[in-house]
């Protein structure tokens, strides 16, 4: 199995690339949202700082148009960046001893090069709005950049209500080096999983890798879905999703799908997988 330490935060840890474009791209955030602005006066000069509030400033922006001269900038900034970090292709991880198709990888997962990463969302499925949060929904839409949550945003206004739990959307992967997004919500928990909530990660896997197989893709990196915020327990979270992978792979023989990543970051979240998978 393969495992990358990542790094603390992948934004604030790259080298000072591009301080021309951050500052031009939050000039023209704050001109959207003026409020912010006494802030940036108290934000120490040097690029780390202004690179969080960058990040900041893209976390709350609410989806709206984006103009051509923001996006072109963005999306020079965050290629850079995400050059700069690093790219780990999905197709050269080892197999595990139980599926040849099932790869375990520790580290960030906006480095991942796959057809597809799966996306922990909430309800709402607009990214993360907590300024510089660290939660995977963040993480993925920060270095994705804003065009993701506008079409997120266009998808979740034609439907017209919340994304039930269980269920799989698709989008682009804009700034990442996946292709795509599979954005997906896991049941919250209270205190212990009920029935329902174990059927509904179930669901989660399912939908994710049916979702994946329906628009040909051949890879997927799937992430520790509910484990987070959401107070899933681990053990028994990473039990379902190898489960669920491994009955849809011995059913779905045809599939197009053939490499799936188990995407971990923590130490403990690798010794879980690494167990399960070497079973």
């Amino acid at each position: 199995m393969h495992s990358a330490k990542p790094a603390p935060d992948s934004f604030e840890a790259s080298q000072e690339m591009h301080p021309e474009l951050v500052a031009k791209l939050i000039e023209l955030l704050l001109a959207e949202m003026p409020r912010f602005t006494p802030d940036w006066r108290e934000t120490a000069t040097d690029y780390a700082s202004q690179r969080r509030f960058l990040r900041g400033l893209m976390n709350v922006r609410p989806p709206a148009p984006l103009s051509a001269q923001f996006l072109e900038s963005q999306n020079q900034l965050l290629r850079g960046e995400a050059e700069q970090r690093g790219v780990v292709e999905a197709s050269t991880l080892h197999g595990s001893p139980l599926d040849s198709r099932l790869s375990l990888w520790q580290g960030d997962i906006t480095q991942l090069e796959a057809d597809a990463i799966v996306n922990a969302a909430n309800s709402q499925m607009l990214g993360c709005f907590g300024w510089n949060h660290a939660c995977i929904d963040n993480a993925i839409h920060s270095a994705a950049g804003l065009e993701l949550r506008q079409e997120c945003y266009e998808i979740m206004t034609q439907r017209g209500r919340p994304e039930p739990t269980g269920t799989a959307t698709l989008t682009g992967g804009y700034c990442l080096p996946a292709k795509h997004v599979i954005h997906t919500v896991g049941p919250i928990i209270e205190d212990q999983p009920s029935q329902l909530q174990i059927r509904q990660l179930q669901s989660c896997y399912q939908q994710c890798l049916e979702l994946a197989a329906s628009h040909d893709l051949h890879s997927i990196g799937l992430c520790a879905i509910s484990t987070g915020v959401f107070r899933f327990p681990k053990e028994q979270a990473a039990q379902i999703a190898v489960q669920t992978t491994r009955e849809f792979l011995a059913k779905a023989s045809q599939s197009s799908v053939e490499r799936i990543v188990f995407v971990v970051f923590n130490d403990r979240d690798y010794q879980i997988y690494q167990r399960l998978l070497h079973r």
